[in-house]
């Protein structure tokens, strides 16, 4: 069973989330010599990223990763690797490295053995992966009725990232496959308002793991999920 934990505000599961993510990382540090964090975009980290940016750790030693990507190019507004530099790698974070997703391929089926090669300089599992959820319950770019869907949550593929272009939202995407989101030693599931409440309410009845795919997450038992949620 996933750990729900039920915050009043958004500041304070911020301020809880930063904590128990810097303590993943430094966990990682102390252990190993260097830690990893896997973020996903969208507005509702962004408060979170700003947390973490001002927060003290030896940023030198983490790698930063992207769940996903918009086929776009990295300076577009819409990019979550210029979301990710304009918001986290800053301040006390600059000197965190980076991997994104997006290369120079015109479309994202053509850049994924490059983005795949790319991801496997980092070891994992990774320290902590945090995802977010949409109001039909996809996570990462595992969107529900997605052609190459079953593709990308088969645990045996042994593929790290898959191109997905979303049946009913903008841009071809990259995301992280399943059984690369699962490769990882903590994984938090970040969300905020009602909508978002009633959205995992409906993802936690029974039905088919393809409608939300979200599912996936939330039914596994293999790493440890604790869902961060405040109005």
């Amino acid at each position: 069973m996933p750990e729900f934990l039920d915050f009043a505000t958004s500041g304070l599961l911020v301020q809880a989330l930063a904590a128990r993510i810097c303590d993943c990382l430094r966990e990682g540090i102390r252990c190993r010599g260097r830690a990893s964090l896997a973020v996903s975009g969208g507005t509702t980290p962004l408060p979170l990223f700003a947390r973490l940016a001002t927060t003290e750790l030896e940023w030198d030693k983490i790698t930063v990763l992207l769940v996903d990507e918009r086929w776009v190019a990295p300076n577009n507004p819409d990019s979550n690797e210029n979301l990710v530099r304009s918001h986290l790698l800053r301040e006390k974070a600059a000197s965190a490295s980076f991997i994104g997703m997006k290369n120079e391929a015109a479309v994202a089926s053509g850049g994924e053995v490059k983005c795949e090669k790319r991801l496997q300089l980092l070891p994992r599992p990774y320290d902590c992966l945090i995802l977010g959820m949409g109001n039909d319950g996809h996570t990462a770019s595992l969107f529900p009725g997605a052609k190459n869907l079953e593709t990308a949550v088969d645990l045996h593929s042994g593929r790290i990232c898959l191109a997905i272009h979303p049946p009913a939202a903008p841009y071809e995407r990259m995301t992280l496959t399943l059984p690369a989101i699962l490769d990882s030693r903590q994984l938090i599931l970040h969300l905020q308002g009602e909508e978002k409440k009633k959205t995992l309410a409906l993802a936690q009845a029974p039905g088919e793991a393809g409608e939300m795919p979200i599912r996936y997450i939330l039914r596994q038992t293999a790493t440890p999920l604790a869902v961060y949620w405040s109005p």
